[in-house]
């Protein structure tokens, strides 16, 4: 049965070019969806009275109170954005909900339509275990998106756009700007909009919510409280002076730099943004769900995966469309072909999995810009049967592959053979700094996946090619660069954290950790402070070990400044900054001093770790191991204490 559509088609744009209707209601069970400008309410009351109709020219009677209450019932809230629909769906009733979004598949591709309201439990977990992660509405990530979801969410009711929308709660916003330029209207339309606010001011919706809320008042006003007019029954003249003693109370209930609509003014755009997502019930996606620290906060766009029925694995439908011909780039963009690799990896190693979602990480999160290589970082949440609670993966993507080596014109044996020599040469990186005393995560496991080549080689275009990638439990913590500094006004606190952060630097500068061009890589992103169950500081764990041994030949003196630079940008903020810059230097020291004692007394041990690797002077593994080991032999570790101390710009 066709869909029947009462209104305007979804996305259908007014002479100005404006969505004309940004709020839509779906009826499942009649697969009828009411496109009308107006409310949630309006739209109801439209089908019921379009049932009605149908009715009496069958001869029916008229459906009764209780009949059309039911018929109310099985209806879907849908929101209009630009380009996709969003659903806001009943907890109560979660398969209502996904008989919608599958009747709107018919209407909309699937990656345009996505799910509100996931902050509710229930709602969540019915995503969470479709693997469906990636329909959840994502929030906006910059202030330019933040701007973009204020402007678009404008709506009328009957009259003009007057309202900001919030798609979640269903109320609507008027700000004293909005309703201050009513005025400007001939008396009729103002008329019009002081009726219909103060018809709808008082009403909620069927979330319990306002349907008109005044925004940014600075306390519980309502229209009545305003004042107690009624412009239905008023003549033009005393319209205008309810209108006029409307807006001075309006105008005295909000703060002097609210009264503007302007989303570049970062508190307007901030407490506009924060009530148009409903910030106390809605803001909280899923990676501060997982537990995730605050640097991954809306930085995972989640992806299409899959979930486990009765113990068979079913990916999502859409991949289907990626292996279509005339698949569009927004299904490509979206379908990433590793996401399906993690999951059957996953599949065929525990065997009793609930769900699996995938997500990607939008964009490094350390400070150093993105270099050469692949880069692709993604977190994995898997649900066992039993557990009670999903475990976090990180997968981390091999900086050189197959497709990387092959863009670089080697032939594919080569390109294979190379690929795997840098996987060896990874792990051997990873023991080399754990040998050295780096805090590591204690389990990092390469795997494969099977991905096609796009790319330069026309020859390989579409082949599939083997990837490998790097699984390890997420660490919780916070990276060092990023703790508040708030934290450091706590003098315990800062104390301890110089002291650690003192130690990794020891061991991070005799591993000789930098970029291509030699500079250093430390408090950048990669090193992780974690705390006991009292919240005090406990250890520093290095989750990424990139750049190690990139270095091995100047000597480390020549790098100690580098090190006074984590002590430089925090000395503003530090309650007692030279006892803090003692305690790093110190703990500095006294590491570097226990690492070299160890290195000398079980030499070796140490010297012939890599001797079955291949030697090569050109820069071998096993020849940057040889030369950092004598580095760190001939180093007085005092002399780069000293270097430190002396490039520490404190008072």
């Amino acid at each position: 049965m066709p869909i029947r559509i009462i209104g305007e088609p979804l996305f259908t744009r007014n002479a100005q070019g404006a969505i004309v209707s940004r709020i839509a209601t779906i009826f499942p069970q009649t697969r009828t969806l009411v496109t009308i400008p107006g409310i949630h309410a309006t739209q109801r009351i439209a089908y019921i009275a379009g049932m009605n109709a149908e009715r009496q020219a069958s001869g029916l009677p008229l459906l009764t109170e209780a009949e059309a209450l039911a018929e109310w019932r099985l209806s879907v809230d849908l929101m209009v954005d630009e380009n996709t629909v969003l659903i806001r769906p009943d907890p109560e009733n979660m398969r209502l909900s996904f008989e919608a979004d599958e009747i709107l598949q018919e209407l909309v591709s699937k990656p345009r339509i996505k799910f509100l309201h996931i902050m509710n439990k229930t709602v969540r977990q019915a995503i969470k275990e479709r693997g469906e992660n990636w329909r959840i509405a994502p929030l906006p990530r910059s202030p330019e998106e933040m701007k973009q979801m204020i402007l678009s969410s404008m709506v009328p009711i009957g009259g003009r756009s007057i309202y900001y929308y919030s798609r979640v709660s269903g109320t609507r916003y008027l700000t004293w700007q909005q309703f201050a330029e009513l005025g400007n209207l001939p008396e009729a339309e103002l008329t019009e909009h002081l009726i219909e606010i103060r018809n709808f001011a008082g009403r909620v919706n069927r979330m319990g919510r306002p349907e008109i809320a005044f925004f940014a008042v600075d306390r519980n006003l309502t229209y009545e409280d305003m004042h107690p007019c009624d412009p239905s029954q008023m003549t033009p003249e005393s319209i205008r002076h309810c209108y006029e003693a409307l807006k001075a109370r309006f105008r005295d209930a909000v703060p002097n730099d609210l009264l503007e609509d302007n989303p570049d003014a970062i508190e307007w755009r901030n407490l506009m943004f924060s009530a148009l997502i409903g910030q106390y019930e809605e803001t909280m996606p899923e990676e501060v769900m997982l537990g995730l620290s605050s640097e991954f906060f809306m930085q995972i766009e989640w992806l299409p995966g899959g979930r486990i029925d009765k113990g068979e694995i079913l990916f999502d439908p859409i991949f289907e469309e990626l292996d279509r011909p005339d698949a569009t780039e927004e299904v490509r963009k979206l379908c990433d072909e590793k996401a399906r690799g993690f999951i059957f990896n996953f599949v065929r190693e525990f065997g009793d999995i609930e769900y699996v979602n995938v997500g990607r990480v939008m964009s490094s999160l350390s400070r150093r810009p993105s270099g050469t290589g692949r880069r692709e970082v993604y977190v994995a949440e898997i649900q066992q049967r039993g557990a009670p609670e999903p475990f976090v993966r990180i997968l981390r993507m091999q900086k050189w592959g197959i497709r990387e080596h092959l863009e670089e014109q080697k032939d594919l044996l080569t390109a294979i053979m190379q690929a795997e020599e840098y996987t060896d040469y990874t792990l051997d990186r990873r023991l080399g700094c754990r040998q050295l005393g780096m805090n590591l995560p204690p389990r990092t496991t390469p795997r494969k996946i099977s991905e096609r080549y796009h790319g330069s080689r026309k020859e390989y275009e579409g082949q599939m090619i083997w990837s490998t990638y790097f699984e390890r439990e997420y660490v919780p913590g916070m990276a060092t660069d990023k703790i508040p500094r708030q934290r450091f006004l706590d003098p315990a606190f800062s104390l301890k954290f110089a002291s650690l952060l003192g130690r990794a630097a020891a061991t991070n500068m005799i591993v000789g950790r930098t970029n291509l061009e030699d500079h250093v890589l430390f408090d950048d992103g990669d090193e992780i402070l974690i705390d006991d169950p009292d919240g005090k500081p406990l250890e520093i764990l290095v989750t990424d070990h990139t750049g190690a041994f990139a270095e091995y030949i100047l000597s480390l003196e020549q790098h100690a400044p580098a090190y006074a630079t984590p002590m430089n940008r925090r000395l503003s903020f530090l309650p007692y900054p030279k006892d803090v810059v003692a305690t790093y230097i110190e703990s500095f020291l006294e590491r570097f001093i226990h690492i070299q004692q160890e290195y000398r007394k079980r030499k070796r041990a140490f010297d012939t770790l890599f001797k079955h690797r291949r030697r090569d002077e050109q820069g071998s593994f096993a020849y940057r191991w040889e030369r950092v080991l004598e580095r760190l032999d001939r180093t007085d570790p005092a002399a780069i204490a000293d270097r430190i101390r002396r490039t520490i710009h404190i008072a």
